[in-house]
């Protein structure tokens, strides 16, 4: 008898502990509704930060620029020496009282493909008379002039423009 009362025990004793139960799957539950919606919300911060606004492309604008640089003109005029005659804008790359300088000029600035010019001048600059000036190219317009004077200032940093009458 004592055998079937302790049988009879064991198994109230298993009934009761496997009948009972812990909530753990309400703690469960409510465990995994947070982290969804915790999930749902940065979904939805990615999704906001991944929209871009394209907004349509602007057309460029081009640009001129325009040479404000000084421009010179020599009071009494200029005769041609040697070379062609000039245009309206001219780049002047040196200036000698000696002739033979600038005519030696000339040819050097010849054998590089410029169709240089020597002019003289009938102005007075420190006392001396008649300037001869020698002119590395001639254009009608200052824009071209310009750019050809900003290449030749690499090899004669004082070139400057002439604007003839």
């Amino acid at each position: 008898m004592k055998h079937y009362f302790l049988l009879g025990l064991t198994l109230c004793a298993a009934m009761v502990f496997t009948g009972c139960k812990s909530k753990d799957s309400a703690y469960r539950e409510a465990y995994e509704r947070a982290k969804a919606q915790e999930q749902q919300a940065t979904t939805d911060v990615t999704n906001q930060q991944t929209t871009t606004v394209v907004t349509p492309a602007q057309p460029q604008q081009t640009t001129t620029t325009v040479d404000h640089s000084d421009v010179r003109t020599i009071p009494g005029g200029i005769t041609v020496v040697a070379g062609a005659n000039l245009k309206a804008y001219s780049v002047v790359v040196g200036s000698f009282v000696n002739q033979t300088n600038a005519v030696g000029l000339m040819n050097t600035l010849n054998g590089r493909g410029y169709n240089a010019t020597v002019v003289k001048t009938n102005e007075t600059i420190k006392g001396q008379t008649g300037w001869f000036r020698v002119i590395a190219s001639s254009f009608d317009y200052k824009d071209q002039a310009a750019q050809s004077r900003d290449e030749l200032k690499a090899s004669y940093p004082g070139a400057w423009l002439l604007y003839n009458k």
